[in-house]
Protein backbone atom coordinates (compact mmCIF):
# COMPACT_ATOMS: atom_id res chain seq x y z
CA UNK A 1 0.00 0.00 0.00
CA UNK A 2 1.13 3.49 -0.78
CA UNK A 3 3.10 5.22 1.95
CA UNK A 4 1.36 8.54 1.25
CA UNK A 5 -2.05 7.14 2.22
CA UNK A 6 -3.60 8.36 5.45
CA UNK A 7 -2.70 6.01 8.28
CA UNK A 8 -5.65 5.31 10.59
CA UNK A 9 -5.55 3.89 14.11
CA UNK A 10 -8.59 2.93 16.15
CA UNK A 11 -8.06 2.10 19.80
CA UNK A 12 -9.57 1.87 23.23
CA UNK A 13 -8.54 0.63 26.62
CA UNK A 14 -10.27 0.44 29.97
CA UNK A 15 -7.57 1.73 32.29
CA UNK A 16 -7.90 3.96 35.33
CA UNK A 17 -6.95 7.59 34.58
CA UNK A 18 -6.40 10.16 37.33
CA UNK A 19 -6.02 13.59 35.71
CA UNK A 20 -8.24 13.36 32.62
CA UNK A 21 -8.20 17.09 31.83
CA UNK A 22 -4.39 17.27 31.92
CA UNK A 23 -4.19 14.31 29.54
CA UNK A 24 -6.66 16.08 27.23
CA UNK A 25 -4.45 19.20 27.13
CA UNK A 26 -1.33 17.15 26.38
CA UNK A 27 -3.05 15.24 23.60
CA UNK A 28 -4.40 18.39 22.02
CA UNK A 29 -0.91 19.92 21.78
CA UNK A 30 0.60 16.66 20.49
CA UNK A 31 -2.06 16.05 17.83
CA UNK A 32 -1.91 19.65 16.62
CA UNK A 33 1.88 19.48 16.41
CA UNK A 34 1.72 16.36 14.22
CA UNK A 35 -1.36 17.37 12.17
CA UNK A 36 -3.34 14.38 13.44
CA UNK A 37 -7.15 14.49 13.02
CA UNK A 38 -9.95 12.39 14.47
CA UNK A 39 -11.74 11.88 17.77
CA UNK A 40 -10.54 10.92 21.25
CA UNK A 41 -12.81 10.33 24.25
CA UNK A 42 -11.29 10.38 27.73
CA UNK A 43 -12.91 9.22 30.96
CA UNK A 44 -11.68 8.08 34.36
CA UNK A 45 -12.32 4.51 33.18
CA UNK A 46 -10.12 4.76 30.05
CA UNK A 47 -9.62 6.00 26.48
CA UNK A 48 -11.43 5.48 23.17
CA UNK A 49 -10.47 6.99 19.84
CA UNK A 50 -9.80 6.93 16.12
CA UNK A 51 -7.11 9.11 14.54
CA UNK A 52 -5.52 9.65 11.15
CA UNK A 53 -2.26 11.19 9.94
CA UNK A 54 1.03 10.22 8.31
CA UNK A 55 2.96 7.23 9.60
CA UNK A 56 5.46 9.14 11.74
CA UNK A 57 2.73 11.24 13.32
CA UNK A 58 0.70 8.16 14.24
CA UNK A 59 3.78 6.56 15.80
CA UNK A 60 4.26 9.64 17.99
CA UNK A 61 0.67 9.40 19.20
CA UNK A 62 1.08 5.70 19.95
CA UNK A 63 4.12 6.39 22.11
CA UNK A 64 2.04 8.80 24.19
CA UNK A 65 -0.67 6.21 24.76
CA UNK A 66 1.88 3.57 25.66
CA UNK A 67 2.73 5.85 28.57
CA UNK A 68 -0.89 5.45 29.70
CA UNK A 69 -0.71 1.67 29.68
CA UNK A 70 -1.47 0.82 26.05
CA UNK A 71 0.47 -1.87 24.18
CA UNK A 72 0.89 -2.38 20.43
CA UNK A 73 -1.91 -4.97 20.34
CA UNK A 74 -4.39 -2.32 21.54
CA UNK A 75 -4.20 -0.49 18.20
CA UNK A 76 -6.02 -1.45 14.99
CA UNK A 77 -4.50 -0.16 11.76
CA UNK A 78 -5.93 0.68 8.37
CA UNK A 79 -5.34 3.11 5.50
CA UNK A 80 -7.36 5.49 3.38
CA UNK A 81 -6.58 7.30 0.15
CA UNK A 82 -8.85 10.16 1.21
CA UNK A 83 -8.84 12.15 4.45
CA UNK A 84 -10.98 10.17 6.95
CA UNK A 85 -11.63 13.10 9.31
CA UNK A 86 -12.19 16.81 8.88
CA UNK A 87 -10.97 18.01 12.28
CA UNK A 88 -9.69 17.05 15.74
CA UNK A 89 -12.07 16.43 18.64
CA UNK A 90 -10.93 15.52 22.16
CA UNK A 91 -13.75 15.07 24.66
CA UNK A 92 -13.98 14.19 28.35
CA UNK A 93 -16.95 12.16 29.57
CA UNK A 94 -18.10 10.30 32.67
CA UNK A 95 -17.95 7.02 30.71
CA UNK A 96 -16.33 6.03 27.40
CA UNK A 97 -19.63 4.59 26.29
CA UNK A 98 -22.69 4.30 28.48
CA UNK A 99 -25.20 1.52 29.05
CA UNK A 100 -27.03 3.66 31.56
CA UNK A 101 -25.80 1.58 34.49
CA UNK A 102 -22.24 2.72 35.34
CA UNK A 103 -22.23 0.78 38.61
CA UNK A 104 -22.92 -2.45 36.68
CA UNK A 105 -20.67 -1.97 33.65
CA UNK A 106 -17.07 -1.17 34.58
CA UNK A 107 -14.64 -3.51 32.76
CA UNK A 108 -11.89 -2.39 35.15
CA UNK A 109 -13.78 -4.33 37.83
CA UNK A 110 -15.01 -7.39 35.95
CA UNK A 111 -15.00 -8.37 32.29
CA UNK A 112 -15.77 -11.38 30.10
CA UNK A 113 -13.30 -13.71 28.42
CA UNK A 114 -11.40 -12.28 25.47
CA UNK A 115 -11.50 -14.37 22.28
CA UNK A 116 -8.64 -13.76 19.85
CA UNK A 117 -9.73 -13.07 16.24
CA UNK A 118 -7.87 -16.17 15.07
CA UNK A 119 -9.98 -18.29 17.48
CA UNK A 120 -13.34 -16.62 16.78
CA UNK A 121 -14.38 -19.13 14.11
CA UNK A 122 -14.35 -21.84 16.79
CA UNK A 123 -16.94 -19.82 18.68
CA UNK A 124 -19.03 -19.43 15.52
CA UNK A 125 -18.97 -23.20 15.00
CA UNK A 126 -20.11 -23.95 18.57
CA UNK A 127 -23.86 -24.64 18.42
CA UNK A 128 -24.15 -24.18 22.20
CA UNK A 129 -23.07 -20.54 22.01
CA UNK A 130 -25.56 -17.68 21.81
CA UNK A 131 -23.92 -15.14 19.48
CA UNK A 132 -25.00 -11.51 20.03
CA UNK A 133 -24.22 -8.49 17.85
CA UNK A 134 -24.17 -5.52 20.26
CA UNK A 135 -24.21 -2.83 17.56
CA UNK A 136 -27.01 -0.49 16.49
CA UNK A 137 -29.45 -1.55 13.78
CA UNK A 138 -28.10 0.82 11.10
CA UNK A 139 -24.73 -0.90 11.55
CA UNK A 140 -26.04 -4.47 11.54
CA UNK A 141 -28.13 -3.72 8.44
CA UNK A 142 -25.07 -3.89 6.17
CA UNK A 143 -23.25 -6.88 7.66
CA UNK A 144 -22.87 -9.33 10.56
CA UNK A 145 -21.87 -12.92 11.33
CA UNK A 146 -24.26 -15.65 10.25
CA UNK A 147 -26.63 -16.87 13.00
CA UNK A 148 -25.91 -13.84 15.20
CA UNK A 149 -28.76 -12.47 17.28
CA UNK A 150 -29.31 -8.87 16.21
CA UNK A 151 -31.04 -6.88 18.99
CA UNK A 152 -32.31 -4.27 16.51
CA UNK A 153 -31.52 -1.44 18.94
CA UNK A 154 -31.28 2.24 18.03
CA UNK A 155 -28.50 2.94 20.54
CA UNK A 156 -26.32 1.07 23.02
CA UNK A 157 -28.38 2.15 26.04
CA UNK A 158 -31.21 -0.06 24.76
CA UNK A 159 -29.06 -3.18 25.17
CA UNK A 160 -30.02 -3.84 28.84
CA UNK A 161 -33.71 -3.74 27.83
CA UNK A 162 -33.00 -6.27 25.10
CA UNK A 163 -31.37 -8.58 27.65
CA UNK A 164 -34.31 -8.28 30.05
CA UNK A 165 -36.89 -8.89 27.34
CA UNK A 166 -34.98 -11.87 25.91
CA UNK A 167 -35.11 -13.79 29.23
CA UNK A 168 -31.85 -15.58 28.44
CA UNK A 169 -30.88 -18.34 30.87
CA UNK A 170 -27.95 -17.09 32.93
CA UNK A 171 -26.05 -20.36 32.37
CA UNK A 172 -26.13 -19.86 28.58
CA UNK A 173 -22.75 -19.56 26.85
CA UNK A 174 -22.77 -16.04 25.40
CA UNK A 175 -20.32 -14.56 22.90
CA UNK A 176 -20.61 -10.94 21.78
CA UNK A 177 -19.00 -8.74 19.17
CA UNK A 178 -19.04 -5.12 17.97
CA UNK A 179 -17.03 -2.86 15.66
CA UNK A 180 -13.86 -2.37 17.69
CA UNK A 181 -14.51 -4.31 20.91
CA UNK A 182 -15.44 -1.54 23.34
CA UNK A 183 -19.20 -2.08 23.39
CA UNK A 184 -19.11 -5.86 23.78
CA UNK A 185 -16.47 -5.50 26.52
CA UNK A 186 -18.72 -3.05 28.36
CA UNK A 187 -21.71 -5.34 27.78
CA UNK A 188 -19.80 -8.34 29.13
CA UNK A 189 -19.14 -6.47 32.37
CA UNK A 190 -22.85 -5.71 32.63
CA UNK A 191 -23.91 -9.32 32.02
CA UNK A 192 -21.49 -10.68 34.60
CA UNK A 193 -22.72 -8.16 37.17
CA UNK A 194 -26.27 -9.33 36.35
CA UNK A 195 -25.36 -12.93 37.17
CA UNK A 196 -24.57 -14.47 33.78
CA UNK A 197 -21.94 -17.19 34.19
CA UNK A 198 -20.27 -17.71 30.81
CA UNK A 199 -19.59 -14.52 28.85
CA UNK A 200 -16.96 -13.88 26.17
CA UNK A 201 -16.35 -11.31 23.45
CA UNK A 202 -14.31 -10.81 20.28
CA UNK A 203 -11.04 -9.08 21.17
CA UNK A 204 -10.47 -6.06 18.94
CA UNK A 205 -13.93 -6.44 17.42
CA UNK A 206 -14.90 -6.94 13.80
CA UNK A 207 -12.11 -4.64 12.61
CA UNK A 208 -9.43 -6.87 14.11
CA UNK A 209 -11.16 -9.97 12.75
CA UNK A 210 -11.20 -8.56 9.20
CA UNK A 211 -7.53 -7.65 9.59
CA UNK A 212 -6.29 -10.95 11.05
CA UNK A 213 -8.47 -13.66 9.46
CA UNK A 214 -7.77 -14.43 5.76
CA UNK A 215 -10.66 -14.00 3.35
CA UNK A 216 -10.79 -17.72 2.53
CA UNK A 217 -11.40 -18.45 6.23
CA UNK A 218 -13.51 -15.42 7.07
CA UNK A 219 -17.11 -15.99 8.17
CA UNK A 220 -18.03 -12.31 8.07
CA UNK A 221 -20.94 -11.51 5.75
CA UNK A 222 -21.41 -8.07 4.18
CA UNK A 223 -19.54 -4.91 5.17
CA UNK A 224 -18.65 -3.33 8.51
CA UNK A 225 -19.88 0.18 9.33
CA UNK A 226 -17.14 2.48 10.66
CA UNK A 227 -17.42 5.91 12.23
CA UNK A 228 -15.38 7.95 9.76
CA UNK A 229 -15.65 9.19 6.19
CA UNK A 230 -15.04 5.71 4.75
CA UNK A 231 -18.50 4.70 6.09
CA UNK A 232 -17.80 0.97 5.68
CA UNK A 233 -14.91 -1.47 5.29
CA UNK A 234 -14.53 -4.96 3.83
CA UNK A 235 -12.07 -7.82 4.23
CA UNK A 236 -8.45 -6.72 4.81
CA UNK A 237 -9.89 -3.34 5.91
CA UNK A 238 -10.45 -2.14 2.35
CA UNK A 239 -12.89 0.75 1.97
CA UNK A 240 -16.42 -0.50 1.33
CA UNK A 241 -19.18 0.49 -1.05
CA UNK A 242 -21.48 2.54 1.18
CA UNK A 243 -22.00 6.27 1.54
CA UNK A 244 -23.49 8.02 4.54
CA UNK A 245 -26.71 10.01 4.79
CA UNK A 246 -26.09 13.25 6.68
CA UNK A 247 -29.80 13.49 7.35
CA UNK A 248 -30.17 10.33 9.47
CA UNK A 249 -26.68 8.80 9.61
CA UNK A 250 -27.68 5.60 7.79
CA UNK A 251 -25.29 3.79 5.42
CA UNK A 252 -26.58 3.87 1.84
CA UNK A 253 -26.27 1.43 -1.05
CA UNK A 254 -25.73 2.58 -4.64
CA UNK A 255 -29.39 2.06 -5.57
CA UNK A 256 -30.49 4.15 -2.56
CA UNK A 257 -28.21 6.99 -3.67
CA UNK A 258 -29.88 6.91 -7.09
CA UNK A 259 -33.30 7.40 -5.48
CA UNK A 260 -35.03 10.79 -6.06
CA UNK A 261 -35.37 10.96 -2.26
CA UNK A 262 -31.58 11.11 -1.88
CA UNK A 263 -30.15 14.60 -1.63
CA UNK A 264 -26.52 14.83 -0.67
CA UNK A 265 -26.10 16.14 2.85
CA UNK A 266 -29.87 16.37 3.31
CA UNK A 267 -31.90 13.18 3.02
CA UNK A 268 -32.20 9.59 1.78
CA UNK A 269 -35.04 7.07 1.17
CA UNK A 270 -34.81 6.02 4.82
CA UNK A 271 -35.47 9.45 6.32
CA UNK A 272 -36.98 11.64 3.58
CA UNK A 273 -40.61 11.05 4.55
CA UNK A 274 -39.97 11.83 8.23
CA UNK A 275 -38.15 15.14 7.71
CA UNK A 276 -39.94 18.44 8.17
CA UNK A 277 -39.74 21.17 5.53
CA UNK A 278 -37.78 23.27 8.02
CA UNK A 279 -35.26 20.48 8.56
CA UNK A 280 -34.83 19.97 4.80
CA UNK A 281 -34.40 23.72 4.30
CA UNK A 282 -31.74 23.98 7.03
CA UNK A 283 -29.85 20.93 5.78
CA UNK A 284 -29.99 22.16 2.17
CA UNK A 285 -28.51 25.51 3.16
CA UNK A 286 -25.86 23.79 5.29
CA UNK A 287 -24.86 21.52 2.38
CA UNK A 288 -24.63 24.57 0.11
CA UNK A 289 -22.21 26.22 2.56
CA UNK A 290 -20.18 22.99 2.82
CA UNK A 291 -19.79 22.85 -0.96
CA UNK A 292 -18.87 26.54 -1.19
CA UNK A 293 -16.23 26.03 1.51
CA UNK A 294 -14.84 23.03 -0.37
CA UNK A 295 -14.52 25.11 -3.54
CA UNK A 296 -12.44 27.61 -1.55
CA UNK A 297 -10.29 24.81 -0.12
CA UNK A 298 -11.68 25.29 3.38
CA UNK A 299 -13.44 22.99 5.87
CA UNK A 300 -16.94 24.10 6.79
CA UNK A 301 -17.22 24.39 10.58
CA UNK A 302 -20.47 22.38 10.62
CA UNK A 303 -18.95 19.25 9.08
Amino acid sequence: MANDNFQIISFYKFVGLVDVHNIKDQLFVLCKKHSVLGTIILAKEGVNGMLAGNLNSIKSIMVFFEGLGFSSIDFKFSESETKPFKRLRIKTKKELISLGYPELSNPNEVVGKYIEPEDWNNILNDKDVLLIDTRNKYETSIGTFNNAVVPNIKNFKEFPDFIEESEINKNTKIAMFCTGGIRCEKASSYLLKKGFKNVSHLKGGIIKYLEKVPQNKSKWEGECFVFDNRVSIEQDLKQGNYLNCNGCGSPLRKDEIESPKYKKGVSCPKCFDSLTKEKISRSTERQKQVELSAERGEVHIGE
